[in-house]
């Protein structure tokens, strides 16, 4: 079964960064959009950023943009979100997935909390 693993998660401070993976079992993702998505309690999950095939595109929710920086190395099957400057409003379970998504590929997805 193919699948996906989030991973990089944890307690941040406020302004610091964190860079999440996802690790996919499956080469077929590298022919795949692969987007990262985030949810709370309070929200409904919302699509943070996705990248194209060959990763020469991408696109960015205006909440993390100029913020966050999405990545993929097709070689090693895994998708990456690099998160600076974080805000206690980034606090949520990061996911990741293709894009659009695909109900069978969600995970257990990674917790990034940002707080003091």
């Amino acid at each position: 079964q193919v699948q996906l693993v989030e991973s990089g998660g944890g307690l941040v401070q406020p302004g610091g960064s964190l860079r999440l993976s996802c690790a996919a079992s499956d080469s077929i993702f590298r022919y795949y959009y692969m987007a990262w998505y985030r949810q709370t309690p309070e929200k409904p999950r919302e699509l943070v950023a996705r990248i194209s095939t060959g990763g020469g595109s991408t696109n960015y929710s205006d909440s993390v943009k100029g913020r966050f920086s999405i990545s993929r190395d097709n070689a090693k099957n895994t998708v990456y979100l690099q998160m600076n400057s974080l805000k206690p409003e980034d606090t949520a379970v990061y996911y990741c997935n293709i894009y659009p998504p695909r109900m069978g590929y969600w995970a257990k997805g990674t917790l990034v909390t940002v707080s003091s």
